[in-house]
């Protein structure tokens, strides 16, 4: 049967536009469907990408040939590398973005795509036959056919704003819901819930008083987000920073009874890790004050987004809370802030491609799985758009796994543990994060994209040539030997007496860096200093990879006992009622997916595995 096209991406957010790029890049012909082309990329909450945890998901992505690192750093106007003075393995990336730079840019990669046909519409229904998708229908009526659909609907489904004790429909301020697409979804027998985010109000930046507010300015020298970025193409400004007070914590406090959340408006679960400044207020009453960031949203837009004050309480309320806060007495509120309630899925109901396992051809990325974030939704539209494009042409499907990205981690997450609150990626998250570091996710990723037919020809040749370039002073080190003497004198931390060590070696010790490395090695010289600190953080991190690696073996050993699609839980007796019931919902592939699943007990492992080496004996 010939179809429209390959792949259906639903949704020009962040996750959309991974996911339709991905797609692309992979062979399929898509169809990306918003309702307006000027909004693809639109940063519905705060003007920023990156951060700890969330940074190392956009150097993946962009390792991957992603768009998400090279449309942040031709719009940001503010680089920061987070925990610069820990250990590369939890620094992470981070800028302040233009938001109408942000979605040129990002316009402009999607429609430079050949394989990608931007639709502008509502889609009101998938077009299912049982249980396999055959296409999309629209508002209108009109049918579009494919093999696969990737729905990235974020905060659209079934999408409640509120503000106060007042609430309308919408999937953002300004944005229609969808409420057919969502009780089709409820008709399919999928799990769903409700989960709620918010932002703050936004501020007119001419009516604030900036004297005598603290300066947050922007690193010297910018970590960019891709590999392939030199430096900064914006200008680059300043943010600054104020604190709320006693004052505005007596205005919430007198007024809780007048917040969404607090009057019993919202029955969804917010994010505990980005709560709203009322949450502030009663969870952490002992302080005196919260720090806010006054963030700009564009070098011509005199919108400040006040980081830290998001609220759903009403708008008199905002206004005389927000005028409490020093430099904000005078200001002008542009847009109050709300909350929104929406639909999600499961995400038990995926497997690791992100695609739902009870229907054929369907995939699922971003909020709509119960994540939060611009960085988690990217990250799942690209894993999600490169499957739904193998499926599409009939090829094997593309996983990440949890011991080679923070990608794969987050949606191991998901599909064995699901959600109870909106999933926020964190660096604590992963077991192996001394080696899933930002500078290093080329390294990881990129010959899997290679692999996959996803990444560039020009990124492949940069790519090619980073690693003859490392490969080549590596080989330099390795040959060169250095007395113990000779490193003590350069102000390496090593027994003067010691014995002698060829160079590579000498930079895992105690204090060594590259730098003082190449005063004793000349032969360094010619090489670019991207190249040489990349060496240095590896040899940094060599002796804890090494033990690393052992874990991974160990977890790959697990990973071989895989568990059939029919095995029968119930047949296991000691087995809880309970686990019997989680392991039938996710289903778990191998006994090592199997042992994640929350509540699963080493006794439990045991009987499992019995059962899988008594069925293979038979067998032999």
């Amino acid at each position: 049967m010939k179809h429209d096209f390959d792949v259906i991406v639903v949704g020009g957010g962040h996750a959309g536009c991974d996911a339709a790029a991905a797609a692309a890049r992979a062979g399929a012909s898509v169809a990306l469907v918003t309702l307006k082309l000027q909004d693809l990329g639109t940063m519905s909450c705060n003007p920023a990408i990156g951060g700890l945890g969330k940074g190392h998901l956009v150097r993946e992505i962009d390792a991957l040939d992603g768009l998400m690192g090279r449309v942040a750093d031709r719009a940001g106007i503010q680089f920061r590398l987070l925990n610069r003075k820990k250990g590369p393995a939890v620094q992470g990336p981070r800028s302040q973005a233009d938001r109408k730079l942000y979605r040129a840019a990002m316009t402009q990669e999607i429609t430079e795509y050949q394989r990608l046909t931007v639709i502008e519409g509502e889609v009101a229904s998938l077009v299912l036959d049982g249980r396999t998708l055959r296409g999309v229908r629209f508002g209108d009526d009109a049918e579009v056919t494919a093999r696969a659909v990737v729905l990235t609907t974020g905060t659209f489904l079934n999408g409640l704003i509120h503000i106060g004790d007042e609430k309308s429909p919408g999937g953002r301020m300004g944005g229609r819901p969808s409420i057919g697409l969502a009780e089709q979804i409820k008709s399919m027998g999928l799990a769903t819930g409700r989960l709620k985010t918010g932002t703050p109000p936004r501020l007119d930046g001419r009516t604030i008083d900036w004297d005598g507010l603290e300066e947050q300015s922007g690193d010297d020298d910018p970590a960019m987000f891709s590999f392939l970025s030199s430096g900064p193409v914006a200008r680059q400004i300043s943010c600054r920073i104020t604190h709320t007070n006693e004052r505005t914590h007596d205005i919430i406090r007198q007024n809780l009874s007048r917040s969404a959340m607090y009057g019993g408006h919202i029955e969804g679960v917010g994010p505990r890790y980005c709560p709203s400044i009322e949450d502030k207020v009663v969870r952490f009453s002992e302080k005196a004050s919260h720090q806010i960031f006054l963030e700009p949203e564009g070098l011509d837009d005199p919108t400040i987004y006040p980081n830290g004050i998001s609220t759903s309480l009403p708008q008199d309320v905002q206004e005389a809370y927000v005028r409490s806060i020093r430099g904000l007495e005078n200001v002008a509120i542009l847009q109050p802030g709300y909350a929104i309630e929406y639909d999600y899925l499961d995400p038990r109901g995926l497997d690791l491609t992100l695609a739902l396992k009870d229907h054929e051809g369907i995939f699922l990325a971003g909020q709509i799985n119960g994540t939060t974030g611009y960085e988690e939704a990217a990250a799942q539209g690209l894993v999600a758009g490169l499957n739904a494009a193998r499926f599409a042409l009939g090829q094997d499907p593309a996983q990440l796994q949890r011991s080679d990205s923070y990608i794969g981690v987050m949606i191991d997450d998901l599909v064995t543990q699901g959600v109870s609150e909106p999933y926020r990626m964190f660096t604590s998250r992963a077991e192996y994060r001394l080696s899933l570091r930002a500078d290093n996710a080329d390294q990881r990723l990129t010959p899997l994209g290679i692999a996959w037919d996803l990444v560039s020809d020009a990124r492949k040749r940069a790519f090619d040539a980073k690693l003859e370039r490392i490969d080549a002073a590596r080989e330099i080190l390795g040959e060169i030997s250095v007395s113990s003497r000779a490193l003590n004198g350069a102000g390496i931390r090593v027994n003067p007496d010691g014995p002698r060590r060829n160079a590579l070696e000498s930079l895992a010790l105690p204090g060594a860096g590259i730098g003082a490395l190449t005063q004793l090695v000349p032969e360094l010289a010619g090489f670019d200093p991207v190249t040489l600190e990349q060496i240095g953080r590896d040899a940094m991190y060599e002796s804890y990879l090494q033990r690393q690696r052992k874990d991974v073996e160990a977890l790959q050993r697990d990973e071989s006992w895989e568990i059939p699609g029919d095995f029968r839980y119930e047949d296991l007796q000691g087995l809880s009622a309970e686990l019997q019931g989680k392991l039938k919902r996710v289903k778990p592939r191998t006994l090592a997916h199997a042992g994640r699943i929350e509540g699963m007990t080493p006794a439990a492992l045991t009987l499992i595995l019995a059962h899988l080496r008594r069925g293979e004996r038979k067998r032999a």
